[in-house]
């Protein structure tokens, strides 16, 4: 039977029997959590959809991502991870500092302490519960991340060996091990391997193939996306334009968003007549909707950094002010 074909009343008896059922919605849209960004979704990630993360270094991609699966796992989802850039126990103390912030808040313990205890060698045999029980909410952070511990999976992958097919063949475990889709990260996209081609046509081939496993496997993909040398100049902001390698990257994706520090795109005059900004607007950052097949596009939300507990506050609003593409001064 060749399951790629279907006619239309096919198609149409299948989602009118969805909609009865009543699984429409919870099995094809991902919440990511934030929730001013899933007003703008209209509810979310959806099923078959290739969605990209860009951004400055250092803007906190990974911590958005990282936070984002976090919250999917906790709707009672199953989640792979696939990172080329951390192993699974940086990311887990990173977890581990996210849920302490959320349980104790700024008297939580700062993801240094919770790296410090993850990392001791005293040999004293006691437990990670007990050496961060002197802390505000770092013992009962270790309880949260138990309870969905076992449907957020973490891939340590290779730049030489995390080959797509590798992604395909994880995602189809993940996928029978749970018996429902999970929703699926990259952390980046640049880093899968295609050897054989210059970057342009990696990018491009790996990006296709990406948008192909979503409608294969009726699940979303979150990647992250490197940027260009000009789209890492100190107080650029970062547009779809500055995503490094192939033109594919904006034609295959169904969703990109941007990640920009707001202090570095806010307009000058909010800075001139008020230098009081200056270190307000430094601790937002400001996720744009660049691009949604969806819905609208051009909408900037948000949202307070909170990276000395790895994590962003997930309650944001629209951006009041004007914003440019550079900074253009200097405090």
């Amino acid at each position: 039977m060749n399951l790629q074909l279907q006619s239309l009343a096919e198609t149409l008896e299948q989602a009118d029997y969805r909609v009865r059922a009543g699984a429409h919605n919870a099995a094809r849209i991902w919440p990511t959590g934030f929730d001013v960004l899933d007003e703008h979704l209209q509810g979310g990630f959806r099923a078959g959809d290739l969605v990209l993360l860009g951004g400055p270094q250092g803007m906190g991609k990974t911590t958005w991502m990282l936070q984002v699966a976090r919250n999917v796992a906790r709707q009672g989802r199953p989640v792979v991870y696939f990172c080329y850039e951390h192993d699974q126990t940086t990311m887990l103390i990173r977890l581990v500092a996210l849920e302490a912030g959320l349980i104790g808040g700024l008297e939580a313990p700062t993801i240094n302490r919770i790296r410090s205890t993850f990392e001791s060698a005293d040999g004293l045999g006691r437990s990670l519960s007990h050496r961060l029980s002197d802390t505000q909410g770092g013992a009962e952070a270790l309880d949260v991340v138990q309870e969905y511990s076992d449907r957020l999976h973490m891939h340590r992958s290779s730049g030489t060996t995390t080959t797509l097919d590798q992604i395909r063949q994880t995602i189809e475990e993940v996928q029978e091990r749970h018996g429902a889709a999970p929703f699926v990260c990259v952390d980046y996209l640049q880093k899968i391997p295609m050897p054989g081609h210059t970057e342009d046509e990696r990018v491009t081939m790996v990006t296709e193939q990406l948008k192909d496993m979503t409608l294969d496997h009726e699940v979303p993909v979150l990647a992250i996306v490197a940027s260009d040398k000009e789209g890492i100049e100190s107080g650029k902001r970062m547009r779809v334009n500055h995503m490094r390698g192939s033109s594919a990257l904006a034609y295959e994706a169904d969703t990109v968003l941007m990640l920009n520090n707001k202090y570095d795109v806010v307009a000058r005059h909010h800075l001139v007549y008020d230098t009081g900004n200056v270190d307000r607007y430094k601790s937002w950052a400001v996720l744009s909707i660049e691009k949604n097949r969806s819905g609208v596009t051009g909408v900037d939300l948000e949202f307070p950094k909170r990276f000395e507990q790895s994590r962003f506050d997930t309650h944001g609003h629209l951006v009041r002010e004007q914003l440019v593409d550079e900074r253009v001064f200097t405090a």
